[in-house]
């Protein structure tokens, strides 16, 4: 594993960076993100990502399954807590009652590297609408699958593993041996066990959305994923505008896809 990975202040800074400096400006081509908007980010994290559009006076609200990084997130943004405007929810999304844990609808979802993770995405998808207010929109942003790192291998405990791409796509059993043969700890090769088998493509992404009555409103895919920028000191850059119209081909060589949709 990289430092990072351990140092959650750290990691916080980077997805606050790659929010103000990245994703809001994607969004802001798309609509005008008013003062006035609701924010939701499902998968918050530490809550570096909502922080930026606290900023722009957003009323916010995280929702993150781990009570542990809940906790965080309300230490991290200790002083905006304390003035209402954001609050978290230690959750999973599915047992969540808008009415009762919430009270409000939202006029942005965020799931920066969250929907990569999340079995069953058709109806995790299809459920997002219910968060929604009319005219509501929707960001993801995640890996993938096919691209050098999607299995999230980064994360590994041996160093080898941890920076040797595409190893991922190996068949499952060839894949479970050499983590094995590595010695990884159980409990890291189940969770990278887990994201393989969560891990999505950019075709299958929008045909689940599509399927389920969204709307595209927005697309950019990454050469270089913008928070490489903190990680590796690596400057973002767009994919090259031929590899982003060749289906398939395009997962293996972009580190990060962008969307906005709406219902």
């Amino acid at each position: 594993m990289f430092d990072f990975h351990s140092d959650k202040s750290t990691y916080f800074k980077y997805q606050y960076y790659t929010a103000k400096d990245y994703i809001i400006p994607f969004l802001e081509q798309t609509f005008e993100l008013e003062p006035s908007l609701k924010v939701l980010e499902i998968g918050c994290a530490e809550a570096g990502v909502l922080k930026a559009f606290l900023e722009r006076g957003h009323q916010c609200v995280g929702i993150e399954l781990m009570e542990a990084r809940v906790k965080l997130a309300e230490e991290f943004l200790k002083d905006e807590v304390e003035n209402d405007s954001v609050r978290f929810i230690a959750k999973n999304i599915y047992d969540i009652d808008i009415e009762n844990d919430i009270g409000h609808k939202f006029d942005l979802v965020i799931l920066k590297d969250v929907i990569e993770h999340i079995p069953n995405q058709e109806l995790f998808i299809s459920k997002l609408k219910d968060f929604l207010n009319p005219n509501g929109k929707v960001f993801f942003g995640f890996p993938p699958w096919q691209m050098p790192f999607g299995g999230h291998q980064q994360i590994a405990k041996s160093k080898l593993l941890s920076q040797l791409p595409y190893y991922h796509l190996l068949p499952m059993p060839v894949y479970k041996k050499v983590l094995s043969f590595f010695d990884e700890p159980q409990r890291r090769i189940d969770e990278l066990i887990d994201i393989k088998t969560t891990g999505i493509s950019i075709e299958r992404f929008e045909r689940i959305f599509k399927k389920e009555g969204y709307k595209q409103l927005g697309r950019r895919f990454f050469l270089i994923n913008p928070i490489y920028k903190y990680k590796f000191n690596l400057s973002p850059r767009t994919q090259f505008r031929l590899f982003s119209v060749i289906p398939v081909f395009r997962n293996f060589v972009s580190t990060c896809a962008y969307y906005v949709i709406k219902a």
